[in-house]
Order: structure tokens, then C-alpha cells, then sequence
């Protein structure tokens, strides 16, 4: 049940062009239907916690800046 929603493919396209240190997908619920929005992280520089699941493609972003600005302070001296 790999099967995407043709209607997620521009948000999963601006979200994968705008955070490239993450796998960005959209899971797919028990029942066949669209479910949360997943982000993996691909690359320790661009976010701190392994995986990022939210309900919606705002709150994802939202989420993913806040990961960016959690590596960027990891990563100063």
C-alpha cells in the first residue's frame, strides 16, 4: 500500500525541494486512505530528531524549520 495520493504530489514536491536532508512522504492509514505526513532525516546538519510525523503539510514545515534551527545551534561551537 505504497500508492500516493496524486493530490499530495506538488506539497510533497515543495516540501522535498525545500528540506533536501530529509526523506519527505505522506503515510498511508490502516484503511487505504492518506495519513500523516512523514519526514526522515537524511542528513544530521539539516535536523536533530530521526523521524518527524505530522498531521498536515503546514505543520510539517513548520516542524522541519524548527529542526533546521535545532541542528544549526547543535552544530556551533
Amino acid at each position: 500500500m505504497n500508492e500516493q495520493c496524486p493530490a499530495d504530489e506538488p506539497e510533497l514536491a515543495r516540501l522535498r525541494a525545500l528540506y533536501t536532508g530529509h526523506r519527505i512522504w505522506r503515510a498511508i492509514r490502516y484503511d487505504g486512505l492518506p495519513g500523516d505526513w512523514v519526514a526522515t532525516l537524511r542528513d544530521s546538519s539539516e535536523g536533530v530528531d530521526p523521524t518527524v510525523i505530522r498531521t498536515s503539510a503546514d505543520e510539517l514545515r513548520k516542524a522541519l524549520d524548527v529542526e533546521r534551527a535545532r541542528a544549526a545551534r547543535r552544530s556551533r561551537p
